[in-house]
């Protein structure tokens, strides 16, 4: 499979594997997990990607105790996790209002609960989760490039910001961002047009993009003439209808890795099937037309 290069010396799988609702599964062991695991390493998909807030601030506990009965997986993967976001749950439920935190000293808590969850030494790649109406950029900034030089966390970007932001944040830093995590599928296309995603080409980051399933609404029988399409594509091309809207996201010149996230170990098993999906122009456009309901200008 092939690997975009994230900051000097670290690469990511092309596709990276979601842990938003590893808690959700009713089997949650260290077994369960570990089998997840490793069939998407078995595709070449070692990219792990997880945040503070998953299930309720259980996920990275969970990927940690599979990590601590497995502990040959930790070389074999990269991990990405996030912080910033604050709900009254977990470790938090004393919180009255759901808000962001991006001052240092949660931001350098975060990063210590997280190794200490996960069970590793360092984290791969921690993002900023959503963009931060208090936040002071130079204070941020700061406590970034204050865990990359403590060895603490390789690389660092954002999720779900919008370029102003990440331009914002990066102008306190040394240390370059490295992504920007957006909402990209074919049913959340605006970020082709509206900047995010020529920005960050701009800047020559790579794009990683989460739900490119839509949530499961590409999908559905009541997207057509959308989903449709991509059923006959999927057959014509001996794969599914969710390998080829993870094919049109890679057909991209922007290096968009898709997050996808499943709990099913045979749905695990498919994921790189989307690197099968032959995508040209026409067909890209095809899938894109679809998906705005008329075709381009």
């Amino acid at each position: 499979m092939d690997r975009i290069e994230i900051a000097p010396g670290l690469t990511f799988s092309r596709l990276v594997y979601g842990m938003w609702r590893l808690a959700d599964d009713p089997d949650t062991s260290p077994a369960r997990v570990q089998a997840k695991i490793e069939a998407c390493l078995d595709q070449g998909i070692t990219t792990m990607d997880q945040a503070d807030i998953y299930g309720g601030y259980t996920a990275e506990e969970i990927l940690g105790d599979a990590l601590r009965a497995a502990p040959h997986l930790k070389d074999r993967v990269e991990i990405v996790t996030k912080c910033g976001i604050l709900v009254g749950a977990g470790r938090y439920a004393d919180r009255r209002v759901k808000h962001y935190d991006t001052g240092r000293a949660h931001i350098l808590a975060s990063v210590d609960h997280s190794l200490r969850l996960m069970g590793v030494d360092r984290i791969d790649l921690l993002l900023i989760h959503r963009p931060d109406p208090l936040m002071d950029h130079r204070e941020t900034g700061a406590a970034l490039d204050e865990v990359v030089a403590s060895g603490k966390v390789r690389a660092v970007g954002v999720s779900n910001f919008r370029p102003w932001d990440l331009s914002l944040l990066q102008s306190a830093m040394e240390t370059r961002l490295a992504t920007n995590q957006i909402e990209l599928s074919l049913s959340a296309h605006q970020p082709l047009i509206d900047g995010q995603v020529a920005s960050l080409q701009e800047r020559g980051l790579p794009v990683m993009a989460w739900s490119p399933l839509g949530g499961g609404a590409l999908l559905s029988e009541g997207n057509e003439p959308l989903s449709a399409l991509l059923r006959r594509l999927g057959e014509e091309s001996g794969t599914d209808a969710a390998a080829v809207a993870v094919a049109w996201l890679l057909a991209h010149p922007a290096r968009i890795l898709p997050i996808l996230g499943t709990n099913t170990l045979d749905r695990i098993r498919t994921l790189s099937q989307a690197l099968n999906v032959p995508m040209d122009r026409q067909t890209w456009f095809e899938l894109y037309s679809a998906a705005q309901g008329h075709e381009v200008p």
